[in-house]
């Protein structure tokens, strides 16, 4: 799945939030704490996740954006490059 320029600098945005949790919940979880390591490690796997699957208001003008941008730049056939 291609996500675009958009999509991987919001997935790279999303990462530098979510990783902190994450390594909070795999601390929390080698200590013996599962009820707090797991619900860390369940809240960063949601915060990259959900945005990956849920579209809010504001990602509709950045989808109008790589459509526009795809329907302008096309790749070359196969046919037209020789």
């Amino acid at each position: 799945m291609s996500l675009g320029i958009f999509g991987t600098i919001q997935l790279a945005a999303t990462l530098i939030f979510a990783a902190p949790v994450a390594i909070f919940g795999l601390t929390r979880l080698a200590e013996g704490d599962t009820v707090i390591g797991g619900g860390a490690v369940v809240i960063a796997v949601g915060m990259v996740a959900l945005p990956h699957y849920l579209t809010t208001p504001t990602d509709i003008p950045m989808k109008v954006g790589e459509r526009v941008v795809g329907a302008v730049v096309k790749e070359p056939d196969d046919d037209e490059s020789a």
